[in-house]
């Protein structure tokens, strides 16, 4: 699938689902009772694969579901943020490293 990234705005030749309640966390008892079934389902963003990479790498499913689940929140993370300006540019295509978390 091509298209622009939600999050750093390039034009990517793959495109990727990320979904901000993580589908791991979607039967827990607390997604239920604070979401409906819709909105857990439908919180996606079409993020480049690079940008994707860099979440996961970053940031647990846990963090993922209560702290970054929208896309404002996500790109207030300081590193998620860091990354998205310097990724922004760059050139799609070609190998982008991962920065893990520190610590």
């Amino acid at each position: 699938m091509i298209g622009v990234c939600e999050l750093c705005e390039r034009d990517a030749q793959e495109m990727t689902r990320h979904h901000l309640i993580p589908r791991s966390r979607h039967r827990r008892k607390s997604v239920r009772k604070q979401y409906t079934r819709e909105e857990v389902k439908n919180r996606i963003l079409l993020i480049c694969r690079d940008c994707h990479n860099q979440i996961h790498a970053l940031l647990s499913e846990a963090e993922l579901e209560k702290e970054y689940n929208t896309p404002e929140k996500l790109l207030e993370h300081p590193e998620v943020r860091k990354f998205v300006d310097w990724i922004r540019k760059r050139k799609p295509g070609g190998h982008i490293p991962v920065r893990r978390k520190k610590g």
